[in-house]
């Protein structure tokens, strides 16, 4: 099972280099030696505004009803391309956070299609191996700031959909700009290292802990009167 802090982010893009870097600068960041590293905007009472710069990710697709399916169905493919399956049969060092991209269907009762991303350590941001499973693909997010919501629990499809409905809530009561039609789910740790911390969100795939929703946006803080 693994765990990742859940996010509701929505972005505005930019453009700069990426920052992959040592783990030991993010208090986010616990088990992996490198993370997506940002640099925080401005907080308002129920969402951050965070600055991300521009990287490549390793990326995959599956489609279920439930999140929790096709994220599991998802990281296993973009696990072994990790751990060798690729055309140079290298080795890649895990990252965090994973992200899924939840494309919203007009129904909860129909499927919908889960894209999850493994970033890139920094060795790999400029030519990482080709897959050998035609599935698996490359993207590139650019600089971007974010809207981002945290919450605590397992993240679970329902728990996924209900925060990232009410960032945009909170967002719409304040006249915010944002893309619409998807968001993110960004989660960094395995919750069975979790057990004993308390708060932290879960995020998509398996079961993960410490979540939150990611919306694209042009991001200002500001706070509902």
């Amino acid at each position: 099972m693994i765990c990742l802090t859940g996010v509701i982010v929505l972005l505005f893009t930019v453009t700069v280099n990426a920052r992959v870097g040592f783990s030991s600068e993010s208090s986010y960041c616990t088990e992996t030696k490198e993370c997506f590293l940002f640099d925080l905007v401005c907080a308002g009472k129920d969402y951050e505004v965070r600055h991300y710069g521009a990287a490549k990710w390793v990326t995959t697709e599956a489609e279920s009803y439930f999140m929790e399916m096709a994220t599991a169905r998802a990281f296993r493919k973009l696990y072994k391309y990790i751990t060798g399956e690729n055309e140079a049969g290298a080795k890649i060092d895990m990252t965090a956070p994973v992200i899924v991209k939840v494309i919203e269907s007009a129904s909860k009762w129909q499927s919908s299609v889960y894209v999850l991303s493994f970033l890139l350590p920094s060795n790999y941001q400029a030519s990482p191996p080709k897959p050998t499973d035609p599935s698996i693909y490359f993207t590139d997010t650019p600089d971007m700031k974010v809207y981002v919501k945290s919450y605590g629990g397992w993240m679970m499809s329902v728990v996924a959909r209900s925060q990232a409905q009410s960032l945009k809530t909170s967002l719409d009561n304040v006249q915010a700009t944002y893309e619409t039609g998807y968001y993110y789910n960004v989660g960094y740790n395995r919750c069975a290292q979790l057990v004993d911390e308390t708060s932290f969100l879960p995020i998509t795939f398996f079961n993960f802990c410490n979540s939150y929703v990611f919306l694209l946006c042009v991001c200002v803080c500001v706070s509902a009167q």
